[in-house]
């Protein structure tokens, strides 16, 4: 399901790619504009390498989690990054946070270039930047209680009046998000693994942020309160206007809450597009291997597609070329083995960039 963006202007929908909205390009942090940015964040050619020493006389070698990866995110919009276990999706969304220091490249937040300021400056903009990590038992202090972990952002950042403010605002908190007054007073050991999570879910909103990273936020629930989840976080983005994150293996899940979605393969970027284009098209044979690894009545007598970061493509030695060249059915030997593609549109204006060399063959 797509979902409309109500912030869209006319020249949005006709040209996404024009202007300073592009994957490879940031506007000018020192240049006037007169008008309101399309986009509330800008990531361009994010990297983020982690030295290994794999020996006492042996050089260090570099390890690369993200590996130039460009895009944006407009206002008011979801953007969803999907890709197998160890693709580098939740380095992705630490970097962007800085809560993991990023080695190369920029992100642009509403003006702000938030590798380049000091630690003090980022911690202002903090407020308006959250995130909801993956495991609700782990993410949660266990010595504090429901009502202090939802409060912890009003204190840092002072935005109650008192304590009888606090706690109207905590008790407010935990309505919105489908909980009892009463659970304030709780531990998250007393808590089922939905009722932790949408604990996560009003700290996160408790500081009024612009924009949320979700990180795997359903991965540790049940299908159903899964989609309680889902509905929850797509109704108070509704009523929040935020600009959204959404970060999944889940293709199925990625599928229904995003305007658009990036496929992540080995660091890289591999397909990004609005929705219904990635769906409909698939055009990386990486995305049709997720799309079909999705449980079906068609697969279940047969062998799913290996679809995380394969054995044969080391981290610390990457591929010249594609590093799905050793899995693709169309590679091309002597290109696709040499030459790395880069995302591209697939033809002018056409909203769809993939990174393939042979992006129309099936």
């Amino acid at each position: 399901m797509t979902k409309p963006n109500p912030d869209a202007t006319d020249a949005d929908k006709d040209d996404e790619f024009t202007g300073v909205e592009s994957e490879e390009r940031t506007p000018k942090l020192d240049a006037p504009d007169r008008r309101r940015p399309q986009a509330l964040l800008y990531v361009q050619k994010l990297t983020k390498a982690y030295p290994t020493n794999r020996g006492f006389f042996r050089s260090t070698e570099l390890l690369h989690a993200l590996n130039g990866v460009s895009f944006y995110i407009r206002h008011k919009e979801t953007l969803g990054i999907v890709g197998g276990s160890g693709s580098g999706k939740s380095t992705l969304g630490r970097c962007i946070l800085r809560l993991t220091e990023p080695t190369l490249g920029r992100v642009v937040f509403d003006g702000n270039d938030l590798t380049a300021i000091s630690a003090s400056e980022l911690r202002g903009l903090r407020r308006r930047m959250q995130i909801v990590l993956q495991n609700p038992y782990t993410s949660l202090d266990p010595h504090m209680t429901v009502g202090d972990i939802i409060a912890e952002g009003i204190d840092i950042f002072g935005l109650a009046a008192g304590r009888k403010d606090r706690e109207e605002q905590v008790a407010g908190w935990c309505a919105r998000v489908g909980l009892s007054e009463s659970i304030a007073t709780r531990h998250p050991h007393e808590l089922s693994g939905g009722q932790r999570q949408r604990v996560a879910v009003a700290r996160a909103l408790a500081v009024k942020p612009d924009f949320l990273i979700l990180d795997e936020p359903t991965s540790a629930l049940d299908v159903s309160v899964q989609a309680q989840l889902l509905n929850l976080l797509q109704d108070l983005q509704a009523e929040f206007g935020l600009t959204q994150l959404f970060i999944s293996h889940d293709l199925r899940t990625v599928q229904y809450v995003s305007d658009r979605i990036g496929v992540m393969h080995f660091g890289r970027l591999v397909e990004l597009g609005r929705t219904a284009d990635v769906v409909a098209r698939r055009l990386h044979p990486y995305t049709r291997a997720l799309f079909e690894a999705l449980p079906s009545l068609e697969t279940n007598r047969r062998a799913l597609p290996v679809i995380g970061n394969h054995d044969d493509a080391n981290p610390l030695a990457p591929p010249a070329g594609c590093a799905y060249f050793a899995h693709c059915p169309n590679a091309e030997p002597g290109r696709c083995d040499v030459e790395t593609p880069v995302l591209s549109e697939t033809a002018p204006r056409s909203r769809h960039r993939v990174a393939c060399w042979h992006p129309f063959t099936n």
